[in-house]
């Protein structure tokens, strides 16, 4: 389906709907690691219901666990023409390896998959050690390990990843190996097989 139809689809809810969040997307506009707007007048503040059930309650987690946090959503629904763009982009580089394959889809495209940090109490970003979207190996949470010890990440950067993964978890969602902000609702392969993709 294509995005441009997707605000009459009873499949998807704005995100705009979800309490306890703050939206930037960041592929409006430079701030992503392409430098340029990739949505323009796209409307991509969307994600499944499902998905955005568990945003909500990843949410709601944080706000009791740690009061004056939010949840600040960087990257939500994905237009698979957007994902296509991506991989032509890194087209013969190594960093590929942090774009799905256009020909097996991104979960973000299924409105499934977010991309998100965390705020304090007075709206700035909490340490991760990297910035979002900065496609290094001290990023990976699979790594982690190796950076604290080595003293690439101090206790406080993991720990706070740590937050995030808990707010995360407890809506249902799950990390990857390679990106601590990217979260998955859903198990990938029936996502892919059964889900509806947004072109």
């Amino acid at each position: 389906m294509l995005c441009e139809l997707i605000k009459d689809h009873p499949d998807f809810r704005r995100l705009q709907s979800i309490d306890g969040i703050v939206i930037d997307l960041r592929y409006v506009g430079i701030d992503n690691f392409v430098g340029r707007d990739l949505y323009g007048d796209l409307d991509c503040g969307w994600l499944h219901h499902e998905a955005a059930g568990g945003l909500s309650d990843a949410a709601a987690w944080l706000s009791r666990h740690y009061p004056g946090y939010r949840i600040l959503v960087l990257d939500a629904l994905r237009p698979h023409r957007i994902q296509e763009m991506l991989w032509q982009y890194l087209e013969g580089t190594p960093l590929r390896m942090y774009v799905a394959d256009p020909a097996r889809g991104s979960i973000h495209s299924f409105g499934m998959a977010v991309d998100v940090t965390i705020l304090d109490a007075q709206g700035k970003e909490i340490d991760m050690g990297t910035a979002y979207d900065e496609l290094v190996e001290k990023s990976h949470p699979a790594l982690e390990a190796r950076f604290l010890a080595d003293g690439g990440l101090s206790r406080a950067q993991a720990d706070n990843r740590n937050i995030l993964r808990q707010a995360m978890f407890a809506g249902g969602f799950r990390g990857i190996n390679s990106e601590w902000w990217h979260f998955n609702f859903g198990d990938p392969n029936i996502v892919r097989q059964t889900y509806l993709r947004i072109d």
